[in-house]
């Protein structure tokens, strides 16, 4: 099978009243196997990523303050998570599980990362619950290895994905896309290759079109030889700290058309989840689920 699902990374102790669902972590492929959409062959559990990697894309200097632990208040502000060694060494295994998802890309098609998506991480500092940029480390770890040429990635979180995008500014074997909430976090957006800003209360038909109309001309233009896709599922309309207006068939239509177009022109993907923030639980798990269930019949 072409379909291969990450290990869970499993939930750390928060604060109580904290607003990041750390659960949906432990519960997802729970309820992967329960259903069927996953068997245990198809989960495998990653190694943290060397301090080598992360340096390929962030500097020198954060990596070895964020591996000791030295972040200032001000820098763990900024994240919104309290800093712990567990905390830390969760971001480093992340990332190592993007990496090696996306040499298992290279052989099956498509890997998925049930955390990662950590795009608000940039060079020099963490931003918005992400210490370490996944799909960056990952995207830099190919081009070093001579794994691909031309690397595209689509992010479709509600948020721009500005960390990735300020690290991926001067390179251009990188193209970055983001399509997100206009008026939405972060509030100061950086520049993607490509930026689609949509206005509140987008909904499924608006939301496709613009999709429709860009990914497939990128693809084109591009000719990447490999896609990271970030599938955050907080652009549904019961989100909590997104925007817009999704439905959840839309939000699966979403993946379907994505996954799609990377296996109709025979490139590999790496996914990573993203954000999901709805206030019941069963909502993000059932949207997150999605992106899986639909992997399945298409990579099948």
């Amino acid at each position: 099978m072409g379909f291969i699902a990450y290990h869970p990374i499993y939930p750390l102790p928060l604060p109580e009243g904290h607003r990041f669902p750390m659960e949906k972590y432990d519960l997802l492929p729970k309820q992967l196997r329960y259903e069927g959409s996953c068997t245990e062959d198809d989960f495998f559990t990653p190694k943290a990523c060397s301090m080598e990697h992360a340096k390929r894309v962030h500097a020198a200097a954060y990596v070895d303050r964020l591996a000791r632990g030295e972040l200032s208040k001000k820098e763990i502000r900024e994240i919104g998570f309290p800093l712990s060694e567990a905390l830390i060494e969760r971001e480093f295994i992340i990332a190592g599980g993007t990496i090696e998802g996306t040499e298992i890309a290279l052989n099956n098609g498509i890997a998925m990362n049930i955390a990662g998506g950590t795009h608000h991480a940039f060079h020099h500092r963490g931003e918005a619950f992400c210490l370490l940029n996944d799909q960056a480390i990952a995207a830099q770890h190919l081009l070093d290895c001579g794994l691909a040429k031309k690397i595209l990635i689509v992010d479709l979180d509600v948020h721009q994905g500005n960390g990735t995008a300020q690290i991926f500014d001067h390179q251009p074997a990188v193209v970055t896309f983001s399509m997100h909430g206009q008026k939405n976090y972060p509030f100061r957006k950086e520049k993607s290759d490509l930026d689609i800003g949509l206005p509140d209360g987008t909904t499924d038909r608006a939301y496709l079109t613009a999709l429709e109309e860009t990914l497939p001309e990128l693809i084109q233009i591009h000719q990447p030889d490999f896609i990271f896709y970030l599938c955050g599922v907080d652009v549904l309309g019961t989100d909590k700290l997104g925007r817009l207006n999704l439905t959840m068939a839309g939000c699966k239509a979403r993946d379907a058309f994505v996954l799609s177009l990377c296996r109709q022109h025979n490139i590999p993907v790496q996914c990573s989840m993203g954000g999901g923030y709805s206030k019941d639980i069963k909502v993000i798990l059932e949207a997150h689920a999605n992106t899986f269930r639909v992997a399945k019949e298409i990579y099948n």
